[in-house]
């Protein structure tokens, strides 16, 4: 029995065979427990994400795990090809030149760079579009993370750009439920060994000067304002204090399976994710809340959450404003369901740029918090009684075209947690409210906004144009 099996599985036996969870609302408790999981685990590591990135925070993760590997943990790593992406290839395969790190890409290109990689991309379009959008964490089995954040800076409160992001911390019986799935997806026909991509295959014998390279990136890290914050994360005091507050709840993983990628876009399918959500969202009786940062409901989604509305369900939505969304051209498949949502009575809110709390930038980037704050958690909350924490978006791509996963929680303390973080993400101070304007236009307030608010001509100019064409498949 390995230290977290010995630490969690008696708070297991003691109530009842339920998970425990803990949400992680902030990058610095996030980082903190990932970073906390990597140091203790003794046995595995099982990380599957959309997209990893080597750069300061993503480097501190990359050193903890060849640490834990080095001691004996089993380490592998999914992650998506789309989003590793061939610069990164090479920063990646270093990872797997340690004996016990293995690394697979997802429905990986053929191609890993130039020309060719174009030509593929071109020619085999319909099949490279199709990726793996699922974040997952366990270690030894026994704790789990799930939830919206990718590996990389801007989920973790570092630097300018700070995604508002969530995240849930469980132990117990639902890991051994993320097992099963980071089991069926790293052992499907897509998940393709990094070592057998071509020029990117590891070379064990530049691996230790890769990894002083490495420590003396993160060394750079050890004495800053970051770290300090970071130690003094809510999360990182609760558990310096053995208090770690924690709801105990039923719950079931549940995830699009890879062969999902088989079937033509858009097959409907109750083993898909979306088909196992929507009776939940059809179930709702009072409320139902609703965070994405890409949110493009379509016609039928307009129409159920109308329906929804006509049965006396209170529906509100939370996504991006223009100004805040990394990806303005989501953005514009979303506004042109704006007026038909708000005549079914749907509330819409959008947060705002400077919804991470700072009226200008910081003196430092390394800093938590940022001038710039744009969406990034997905979640929905039923009746606050239950919730949905996952990485899937209300938009086409997540749907039909890529997989996804996430945790369904039936507890209505931590629903009612969720419930009050969406209250904040979407007061005034942080976020508009967008509502039916003079002579058909629209207004967001407070400020009382005719238009975009904050986001400059030529953004708005671009979504005004490519609201009129049909790309809501490709997006």
């Amino acid at each position: 029995m390995t230290r977290l099996e010995a630490w969690i599985a008696p708070s297991v036996a003691a109530n009842g065979g339920r998970s425990a969870f803990r949400l992680l609302p902030t990058g610095l408790d996030a980082f903190v427990a990932r970073a906390v999981l990597i140091d203790m685990a003794e046995r595995t590591l099982d990380l599957q994400y959309y997209i990893f990135n080597r750069d300061q925070t993503g480097s501190l993760i990359i050193q903890r795990l060849i640490a834990a590997a080095d001691r004996g943990v089993r380490v592998r790593v999914l992650l998506d090809d789309w989003g590793t992406l061939d610069k990164r290839d090479e920063s990646v395969a270093d990872l797997d030149a340690h004996p016990n790190i293995e690394v697979r890409l997802f429905n990986p290109y053929t191609h890993r760079s130039g020309v060719r990689r174009l030509a593929e991309l071109l020619i085999s379009f319909s099949r490279v579009n199709r990726r793996m959008h699922n974040k997952l964490f366990v270690a030894d089995g026994i704790a789990t993370i799930l939830g919206g954040r990718n590996i990389g800076d801007e989920y973790f409160g570092f630097g300018e750009l700070d995604f508002q992001d969530l995240d849930v911390l469980a132990v117990g019986p639902v890991s051994r439920q993320s097992t099963g799935s980071f089991e069926t997806y790293w052992n499907s026909r897509f998940a393709i060994p990094i070592s057998r991509l071509g020029k990117f295959a590891p070379d064990p014998a530049t691996f230790p000067a890769k990894r002083q390279e490495l420590s003396d990136r993160c060394d750079l890290l050890q004495d800053s304002t970051y770290a300090r914050a970071l130690a003094e994360s809510d999360l990182a005091r609760e558990l310096r204090a053995d208090e770690l507050e924690v709801h105990w709840a039923d719950a079931r993983v549940v995830a699009d399976p890879p062969d999902k990628l088989t079937k033509p876009a858009g097959t409907r399918n109750n083993a898909y994710l979306g088909d196992q959500l929507s009776p939940h969202a059809s179930a709702a009786r009072s409320n139902l809340l609703v965070v994405s940062p890409y949110f493009v409901p379509g016609k039928e989604g307009v129409e159920f959450l109308g329906h929804r509305e006509r049965d006396g369900v209170t529906v509100a939505v939370l996504t991006n404003s223009l100004a805040a969304t990394d990806v303005w051209l989501v953005h514009a498949g979303y506004m042109k369901y704006r007026r038909p949502l708000l005549r079914e009575g749907v509330r819409l809110f959008e947060l705002r740029p400077e919804a991470a709390g700072a009226k200008r930038a910081r003196a430092t980037k390394a800093f938590p918090g940022s001038s710039r704050a744009s969406l990034h958690g997905k979640t929905f909350v039923f009746d606050r009684t239950s919730v949905f924490i996952g990485s899937l978006n209300l938009d086409p791509r997540s749907l039909e075209q890529n997989t996804e996963v996430g945790v369904l929680i039936d507890g209505p303390e931590l629903a009612q947690e969720v419930a009050a973080l969406f209250d904040r993400w979407s007061s005034p101070e942080l976020a508009y409210e967008v509502r039916p304007g003079v002579n058909g236009g629209l207004e967001w307030t407070p400020g009382g906004f005719s238009d975009e608010p904050g986001a400059g001509f030529w953004r708005r100019l671009g979504v005004k144009v490519f609201s009129h064409l049909p790309i809501d498949s490709l997006i």
